[in-house]
């Protein structure tokens, strides 16, 4: 098993408290997974969300293995902004002001369109419970057909192969 580089996530969770009360922020959200983390919150009017994923750390040289890292490296990148912010050398809204929230355009395979998802989802748990709600709609003892039964197959095989690469 991999040796874990950060503390436990409470211990982030904690920090991110102090640091959002740093900024005079009290209006939060934040949550991480497997692969990936994100916090948002509003400051001064504006919307920020900061993400980070196990990918996007790995394309930069990071040795991290999980999702619970991606958030304590957000934590630790917030709480740098916070000591910029109280030394006078930047506000964070000149600072970020390049990281708004917009939402990211990506192109998500074929393979999760067909099973109707309009973002990646988070799992393979999550593939394989979409799977069963549109096989029970699509059998053909309901007025489907032999043929949507194969296809939906098809995506869901190759949406689980997505997650084993990625």
């Amino acid at each position: 098993m991999p040796k874990k580089i950060y503390a436990s996530a409470d211990v982030y969770e904690r920090k991110l408290r102090r640091v959002m009360e740093r900024f005079g922020v009290t209006d939060y959200q934040f949550d991480w997974g497997r692969w990936e983390a994100w916090i948002q919150f509003k400051y001064k009017g504006n919307f920020y969300r900061f993400e980070h994923s196990i990918q996007k750390a790995q394309k930069y040289g990071q040795k991290i293995q999980y999702g619970s890292d991606c958030f304590a490296q957000l934590v630790l990148t917030l709480e740098d902004l916070a000591r910029m912010v109280e030394r006078g050398i930047y506000d964070l809204q000149v600072w970020v002001s390049g990281m708004k929230m917009l939402p990211e355009t990506t192109e998500i395979p074929e393979c999760f369109v067909r099973l109707g998802f309009t973002e990646i989802p988070k799992g393979p748990d999550d593939v394989n419970r979409r799977y069963r709600q549109l096989v029970k709609v699509a059998h053909p003892d309901v007025g489907g057909s032999e043929k949507e039964i194969i296809s939906l197959k098809e995506a869901r095989d190759q949406a689980l192969k997505y997650f084993v690469v990625n």
